[in-house]
């Protein structure tokens, strides 16, 4: 195939569709659009994005299912390159033909991350390979001892990766590309930090490229688009979390024109609902009042939800977020116990989070609450403790992980103090839903295994009775077959009875 451009290829790795293949990442990934506006702006590449993790069935994902059978294939699936999945990834590649491919790399998906990469190295040693994304920026250049690898991009790649484009096309040297690590001669350098983004308004939005730039971009629905980010950063120093490492303390926030802006954007192609994907939305609650304003003003009928840190919650902003068109909210409120929750530096305690939830569903606002289980200091006590509390909260969902200690955390360096974690710790093995995942020195496996798994019945229960409710207050009810309805009740009793 001859080009007349030089071309990178961005990927979403997969995931979820390595559990079962009608599950996805039904969305299209905002890193990853980011990325993609500033090459298209900035540049002269040609760019297409592939989320490998898309499927447009989009199942119900059902946590039972992953920490079970599930598993299973998601194994499987890593030990079979020759499963599927991989050969639909090579042959997207070897249409695409790129000289470059960028994949975003979390923690849980670097294995399937590692596999791409050494697809393309044999299809084409030439191909140069750019890891970036949360875990390059946990982790840093030590992903470079997988020889397919040629860049890391640590931190935010936005101006990076418009760098290093430069480079390739001979405009500077590597060594001047802050952000980054490479080899030379077979030596590794990493440079030094990048700084952040200070004015994030400079940034394209990604869905202005979407439609040249996404791969099978029809067959996405229109909720894929509907996730944006207001700001970038987190002021909390969580036990668990590494977001400071990507996005830092500092809170940076978009101006909100340049939010209503691109809201404008999506409200002008058909989306009527939007989510917020910043780690804590809304931190200054003068930025909340000023948004709710000009939102109601400028972006009528819009719908929108969002994370918001219990600290936050009051009656006031609450009424506020509500009048202008809030109608889910998510609260971190992970742990049932207060020394729990003081140990892993929530800030926060359990009585104040049910506050917060109170407020919210007072004011008719659809409400997810987070946990953990599984602490490294966890015990019998506290866990139980964490289960009541997730069955007493007023809440519309729960949303359920197991203790993972990721690399490049303070969780993760504790863990390895206690010994829980080695050397040859596979990150592979281990995420929220992981039927593995057992890090905690004060409870018995086989006790801890036997109360999760009726946990997980109990999250799945809970969410699908939700959607059931939503069908109904929905309105369209006499929309849908009565097979339709019949299968979705008989799987809600399913679950209910564990059968």
């Amino acid at each position: 195939m001859i080009k007349n451009h030089r071309k990178i290829l961005l990927i979403e790795p997969p995931f979820y569709r390595l559990y079962k293949n009608s599950y996805s990442l039904n969305r299209y990934p905002l890193s990853l659009g980011y990325l993609a506006a500033s090459i298209k702006k900035f540049t002269q590449w040609d760019i297409t994005v592939f989320n490998a993790d898309f499927n447009p069935e989009n199942e119900f994902i059902k946590t039972t299912f992953l920490a079970g059978q599930g598993f299973n294939n998601y194994l499987e699936n890593l030990r079979d390159i020759s499963a599927p999945i991989w050969q639909e990834i090579f042959s997207n590649i070897e249409e695409e033909n790129p000289d470059v491919i960028g994949i975003s790399v979390k923690s849980q998906n670097l294995a399937s991350s590692l596999i791409i990469a050494k697809l393309i190295k044999n299809y084409d040693a030439n191909i140069k390979i750019i890891f970036g994304g949360p875990h390059p920026s946990m982790v840093g250049k030590e992903l470079l001892l997988h020889k397919e690898i040629d860049f890391v991009v640590i931190g935010e790649g936005e101006i990076t990766i418009v760098e290093l484009l430069n480079a390739f096309e001979g405009d500077c040297e590597y060594e001047q590309i802050n952000g980054i690590a490479y080899k030379k001669n077979g030596v590794v350098i990493q440079t030094p930090p990048r700084t952040y983004i200070s004015n994030l308004d400079i940034l394209p939005f990604p869905i202005m490229y979407a439609t040249e730039v996404l791969k099978y971009y029809e067959q996405y629905p229109p909720d894929s688009f509907k996730y944006i980010f207001a700001s970038r950063g987190c002021p909390y120093d969580c036990f668990f979390c590494g977001s400071d490492k990507i996005w830092s303390h500092k809170v940076r926030h978009r101006t909100v024109q340049n939010v209503i802006e691109e809201i404008k954007y999506l409200q002008n192609i058909g989306i009527t609902t939007i989510h917020f994907d910043d780690d804590i939305w809304g931190i200054k609650k003068s930025y909340i009042y000023e948004f709710c304003d000009e939102l109601k003003d400028k972006c009528m009928g819009i719908k929108w939800s969002c994370e918001l840190h219990v600290n936050i919650v009051d009656e006031d902003i609450i009424k506020k977020m509500k009048s202008a068109g809030c109608y889910s909210i998510q609260i971190g409120v992970e742990s049932g116990n207060n020394e729990i929750l003081k140990k892993n530096k929530k800030n926060i305690t359990l009585e104040k989070a049910f506050e917060a939830a109170r407020l919210i569903k007072k004011n008719k606002i659809d409400l997810v609450a987070f946990f953990i289980v599984g602490f490294p200091d966890e015990s019998a006590d506290s866990l139980n403790d964490t289960i009541q509390a997730m069955k007493k909260i007023k809440c519309d969902q729960i949303a359920y992980s197991i203790f993972t200690p990721y690399p490049g955390t303070e969780a993760f360096i504790y863990c390895k103090s206690l010994g829980i974690v080695n050397d040859s710790f596979d990150v592979s093995l281990y995420n929220h839903q992981s039927p593995l995942n057992y890090f905690s020195k004060n409870i018995q496996p086989e006790y801890f295994r036997k109360i999760l798994s009726k946990t997980e019945k109990m999250v799945d229960r809970k969410v699908l009775m939700y959607r059931i409710r939503q069908i109904f207050s929905a309105g369209i009810l006499n929309k849908i077959k009565m097979f339709g309805i019949i299968y979705s009740l008989k799987r809600a009793v399913r679950i209910f009875t564990g059968k």
